[in-house]
């Protein structure tokens, strides 16, 4: 009997260390820059009193190093959370059943278009895509296609097609407009002696120093450039009646299948959603938009409301990002 109660008794210790385990921290993978993502994480910890064990992407391997870590970790999790920088990865997640489905209470607010409909992920602060033009310019564009018109052949920079955000852009315009007229428009543009940089960054900085009209880049890019006071503009492309709207890429967070510590993931879930950690990112030089309404946002930003956005299934364009790359590098090399 009485080693029946000692066994007991050492098993309520153990339980109850353990439930205590499971809230007092969390694992978190981050492929957002570490720079921005750090004091929002900083921020949580401060709050809760839950500690996070973050690891985050490398330059190197830049968004898709971690990705890569939380496939190869499929049968044996060590991240509760993973915080990506744009939708496309969470999707391949969600293919590959690495995510297991949450609806934090702090979705509530933010557009339907930046949810995995059945919870999978959810889409907060984004960056859009924007044209950075120089002041000297002549004519300024309005819309992406305006890279293919004759009055601004050789005045346009773009990054290089196959990296980065610009390969997601590209996927979009393949997913609405459909093959044949993406590439009619990706030929016009080459006719059209569009310039190819090896960045956003890169192309904000050749627009900056005039050597080109203009570029489209990251809005992160430009605000960038108008706060070191560079002669620069930002233009929000197609916005009229009948246009397709401006490309936006939202951070995105996920619960990871079988998660050590699901009550602290879940609660960390809750603090990325929220307008708190919009408004941290809205002033920190990454400048990212709020998804929710009503949140703070510098004067050199637009909120999301007024602003007309490209309608994408975010799933179909994981998909089409793979399928055009070799497209895309012929297209290069031409």
């Amino acid at each position: 009997m009485m080693k029946f109660i000692l066994l007991l008794f050492v098993s309520l210790i153990f339980a109850s260390c353990s439930k205590q385990n499971d809230t007092q921290s969390v694992t978190i993978y981050v492929s957002e820059d570490q720079v921005f993502s750090e004091p929002v994480l900083k921020a949580f910890e401060e709050k809760t009193g839950i500690r996070v064990n973050a690891v985050y992407d490398s330059e190197e391997s830049k968004s898709t190093g971690v990705m890569n870590r939380l496939i190869a970790e499929k049968n044996n999790p060590q991240a509760d959370v993973y915080w990506a920088n744009e939708p496309i990865r969470a999707e391949v997640l969600r293919k590959k059943d690495i995510l297991v489905p949450y609806e934090s209470p702090n979705a509530k607010g933010i557009p339907e278009e930046f949810k995995q409909k059945e919870h999978y992920w959810t889409g907060f602060s984004a960056r859009v895509r924007l044209f950075i033009v120089n002041k000297n310019a002549e004519m300024v564009p309005a819309s992406v296609f305006d890279y293919a018109k004759p009055e601004f052949k050789g005045k346009g920079v773009i990054a290089n097609p196959l990296f980065g955000t610009t390969t997601s852009h590209m996927a979009a315009l393949f997913t609405l407009l459909g093959d044949a007229n993406a590439k009619q428009f990706l030929e016009q543009m080459k006719a059209n002696n569009v310039a190819i940089a090896t960045s956003n960054g890169e192309s904000a900085d050749l627009v900056a120093s005039g050597k080109y009209d203009f570029a489209l880049v990251d809005s992160d890019d430009a605000v960038s450039r108008l706060k070191q006071h560079a002669p620069v503009s930002i233009i929000y492309p197609d916005q009229k009646e009948g246009e397709t709207g401006l490309f936006v890429i939202p951070n995105t967070v996920m619960l990871i299948t079988h998660a050590k510590h699901p009550e602290a993931a879940k609660k960390l879930i809750d603090f990325l959603l929220s307008p708190e950690t919009e408004e941290i990112l809205a002033f920190a030089d990454c400048a990212q938009i709020p998804l929710h309404k009503g949140v703070k946002i510098p004067a050199s930003l637009k909120p999301i409301s007024e602003l007309k956005v490209m309608k994408i299934d975010y799933a179909r364009e994981a998909d089409e990002m793979i399928k055009i790359q070799p497209y895309l590098k012929a297209w290069l090399d031409r």
